[in-house]
């Protein structure tokens, strides 16, 4: 298996070397990325829950490989999905979009008393 980081040195190094990508396939990278960093934002918070795939598919309304597809960066969620999961998971999603960075933490909820 190639690691992200072994992707990502290949590529710096073909840049270095006067390569450049096609506008599709830096898109196409950004979308990927994207997708991975949202996927390990439901993993690390669903672990922190220890909840299963299966319990976080069931809350969401979703299915168990839909779940594994959506953590491995296989997808990339809508919105209204997100929000669900965001309840789901009892959490707040934030999402932080800077030039060709990202951030995306699921935060637990801060219950206001009542």
């Amino acid at each position: 298996m190639v690691s992200h980081a072994h992707w990502k040195l290949a590529r710096d190094k073909k840049v270095a070397q006067g390569f450049s990508e096609s506008p599709e396939v830096t898109k196409h990278r950004e979308e990927i990325r994207l997708a991975w960093d949202l996927g390990q934002a439901v993993y690390d918070r669903r672990t922190a829950l220890g909840i299963s795939q299966t319990e976080l598919a069931r809350r969401a309304g979703m299915t168990q490989p839909q779940v594994s597809k959506l953590e491995l960066g296989g997808t990339v969620p809508t919105v209204p999905l997100l929000a669900r999961l965001a309840r789901a998971m009892e959490s707040e999603l934030n999402l932080k979009l800077v030039g060709e960075t990202s951030q995306v933490v699921f935060t637990a909820q801060e219950h206001e008393a009542a």
